[in-house]
């Protein structure tokens, strides 16, 4: 029996509706592992299904692909059937990150490649904090079941795999290497270059401008702060400083109503993105992630009113910089 046969067995018992949930401001792996999913299970005859994410899509790559690929997604707040006898099969998310919103529904199943966040209590979880996109791991039920891929999820899969592992250079696993061959010739790269091609938006391109005269550096530490961004935009910013010679690791972060978000990135050995954001938000927040790439976040109520937040994440990150480097 594989993997998805299980699931599949345990969600026939679902009394009402299956919600398949990816993180708050889906990304183009979340989107695709979604969209993946969400065909799998039709395939096997799993009813009443539908895609349903939290906070608004604003990042331009991924509102192309919701068009390009008729995503049946829609934000929580619109799905007016979404109620405790609902089912959730969380993608590219697990209960507990600071990243999906806790909506009414039991989650049933955490497909994931992020960092295990221990026993929450799922029917069914296949979690591979190893593999470097859930786009790979979708993938592959796909093959192993003999499951033909439509030309469209293909090229959806292939382009999460090539976003999250940063043109298979970003945490890649030989699953994510093995799946995007295997995609490779199913799926039109001219969608691919399209969707290559609606990174950012005008608008997107200010908010970089104003942000990256924020950037200050120490040694290949780099700081950068941004206002009024997503989470999508945050880490991409960050990808972006990260390729500035010199800098290894880069701390973007912004200033929302309701706390601080973090998103990290580092190519250093040493100084593992995930250790990093633990660090400084230890105490007072959340963090987690992969080794090259991570996030967090730290609530209003824990920081301090006499503590300028600049100072306060600029001296946790030096001082677990240093830490690292003896």
């Amino acid at each position: 029996m594989t993997k998805l046969d299980t699931l599949v067995e345990i969600l026939r018992d679902a009394p009402d509706e299956v919600f398949i949930q990816p993180h708050n401001v889906p990304d183009p792996d979340a989107i695709a592992s979604s969209l993946g999913m969400y065909y799998l299970l039709a395939q096997r005859g799993i009813q009443k299904l539908a895609i349903v994410y939290d906070q608004e899509i604003e990042k331009a790559n991924s509102l192309r692909m919701l068009e390009m690929f008729k995503v049946p997604m829609i934000q929580a707040k619109d799905a007016l059937t979404l109620g405790t006898e609902d089912w959730a099969v969380l993608v590219d998310a697990q209960k507990g990150n600071a990243n999906i919103t806790d909506l009414p529904t039991d989650e049933v199943a955490s497909i994931d490649h992020h960092e295990y966040k221990g026993n929450q209590g799922y029917r069914f979880e296949d979690i591979r904090p190893g593999v470097g996109s859930c786009s790979a791991i979708i993938a592959e039920y796909f093959f192993e079941n003999n499951i033909a891929v439509p030309q469209g999820i293909a090229t959806a899969l292939l382009y999460g795999i090539f976003m999250d592992t940063d043109n298979l250079t970003r945490g890649v696993s030989d699953l994510d290497v093995n799946m995007f061959y295997r995609l490779y010739s199913m799926s039109n790269i001219d969608m691919i270059v399209e969707l290559k091609g609606n990174d950012i938006t005008v608008n997107d391109l200010e908010l970089y401008a104003e942000a990256f005269k924020t950037v200050e550096i120490y040694d290949e530490l780099a700081f950068l702060k941004l206002r009024g961004v997503n989470d999508s935009l945050l880490g991409a910013a960050g990808d972006i400083v990260v390729s500035v010679s010199g800098v290894n690791i880069v701390i973007a972060y912004v200033q929302r109503e309701d706390g601080i978000k973090l998103s990290v990135r580092s190519t250093c050995a040493k100084a593992k993105a995930n250790d990093l954001v633990r660090h400084i938000t230890g105490g007072c927040g959340v963090g987690g992630g992969h080794d090259n790439m991570a996030g967090g976040f730290i609530p209003l109520s824990e920081l301090h009113p006499n503590r300028v937040t600049d100072t306060f994440i600029k001296h946790r990150a030096i001082s677990f910089y240093e830490s690292c480097n003896g």
